[in-house]
């Protein structure tokens, strides 16, 4: 069984999201994602038939969820479970340094 590790093969900053989907079966899917800098784009929400428990393992970023005010502002170590077809987007990555997180998507 070969080994992975969450923080290797980042690449420098690029111009879109990087995301990597780690493990997807029929009830799970656990998806790594990379941003540096970025967010959804203006007017975008997602809207998801699944559920997403969300974490950020390093970085920092605002997450909107729809129908809250202000933002949820998330650092290193902070979480949120998602009910699916709750509306939120990504407002905002920090743009200094990668914000990795880890998406777990279940029904």
């Amino acid at each position: 069984m070969p080994l992975h590790n969450l923080f290797s093969a980042i690449p420098p900053p690029v111009k879109d999201e990087l995301s990597n989907i780690l493990v997807d079966d029929q009830h799970i899917r656990i998806e790594r994602i990379v941003s540096h800098g970025h967010a959804s784009p203006p007017g975008f929400w997602y809207d998801q038939e699944e559920a997403e428990w969300v974490i950020v393992l390093k970085g920092r970023a605002l997450l909107a969820i729809e129908g809250d005010a202000p933002p949820v502002a998330l650092a290193a170590g902070d979480y949120l479970n998602i009910p699916p077809h709750c509306r939120h987007r990504v407002e905002w990555t920090d743009p200094e340094t990668d914000t990795v997180w880890l998406a777990v998507f279940y029904h």
